[in-house]
């Protein structure tokens, strides 16, 4: 195993230090908990928006810490749901009087201790609500989930109805809105290798040097299949069969799409994947009202990739377009 660090016990903490010496202006730390909230959290009147589960996909969730988006993340250890009185420490540092919405990926562990969580939570007066993200159209059920699992989609999630709240819009709108996208988000990913989580010291599957998993997880869960490696072009019509296959988008109609990098993939090669999505899009007669093409849901050093195609309507077209400031995510 060949990673920066220093011990592996204390990778999510020293990640955690590191981040908030970074970007002092945004976040601060809960003390004694591997929580990061807004510099001026909890804000009075505004509806409160928490995330997390397990490190290794930064910069999600701690990245999207900021105005327009999240009001705090929960960083559990390396691919493990992070602990019930953690997300609970997040709930209450960032609650300003009018509620909470808990965005929580389609992965058992964190289902379960967000919602302990929120119980607790509850017994304390906080008024507490929670979707459940479940974009990945690959794999119906795992060893993680019941049901779809949660992936680069909730990045999307973060980002629109982070802009709900901001403006004010009471915890019962900013649920509704929460709920909207997450019908209309459908991902799909693939992986050319396995990641290697510190703890363990191994990679987390095998994979041969000419082949490609198929609808992997973000924490290296199978997929639907292995194959031998296809070119750029291949690899991102399949992906986009599959989603579009589910979404049944009309002609006209206009989407959101993310090329996501799995954290070793190059830029240049997420271009060009998201060239060829552009392209079939195109050809569809589906309008591309936006992209965005980068690492924002990763899996440690996972060389891969995913797409994410969101539908719009007037109303999330405005979300998305709204003002937010994050450490990972900009937009002015």
């Amino acid at each position: 195993m060949k990673k920066i660090i220093n011990d592996r016990e204390s990778v999510v903490e020293e990640m955690l230090q590191g981040i908030v010496a970074a970007y002092p202006e945004y976040v601060k730390r809960v003390e004694g908990f591997n929580v990061l909230v807004r510099k001026d959290s909890p804000i009075k009147g505004k509806v409160g928006l928490v995330s997390g589960g397990g490190s290794g996909h930064e910069p999600s969730h701690g990245g999207y810490v900021g105005t327009g988006m999240l009001d705090g993340a929960v960083a559990g250890e390396v691919f493990t749901s992070p602990t019930p009185d953690q997300v609970f420490e997040a709930i209450k540092a960032v609650d300003g009087g009018v509620g909470v919405l808990l965005i929580i990926k389609n992965y058992t562990g964190d289902i379960m201790n967000f919602e302990m969580a929120a119980e607790m939570a509850i017994a304390e007066g906080i008024t507490v609500e929670n979707v459940v993200v479940d974009d990945d159209v690959a794999v119906e059920n795992s060893t993680y989930t019941t049901g779809r699992r949660g992936i680069a989609g909730t990045v999307f999630i973060h980002k629109i109805v982070g802009a709900a709240a901001e403006k004010g819009l009471e915890l019962s709108e900013v649920k509704r809105i929460a709920e909207k996208v997450i019908k209309n988000v459908r991902s799909m990913g693939m992986s050319l290798t396995p990641c290697i989580v510190p703890a363990v010291g191994k990679p987390s599957f095998e994979i041969g040097e000419d082949e490609m998993e198929v609808g992997l997880g973000i924490h290296g869960e199978p997929g639907t299949h292995k194959e031998k490696i296809q070119s750029a072009d291949e690899i991102a019509d399949h992906l986009l069969e599959k989603i579009l296959g589910d979404i049944e988008l009309k002609e006209d109609e206009e989407v959101a799409v993310m090329i996501n990098g799995l954290g070793g993939t190059p830029l240049m090669e997420l271009y060009i994947v998201n060239r060829e999505v552009h392209k079939k899009l195109n050809e569809k007669e589906i309008k591309v009202y936006k992209t965005l093409v980068g690492n924002f849901m990763t899996s440690l050093e996972m060389a891969g990739a995913s797409i994410t195609v969101l539908r719009l309507d007037d109303e999330l077209r405005e979300l998305l377009d709204a003002s937010a400031d994050t450490p990972a995510f900009k937009q002015l």
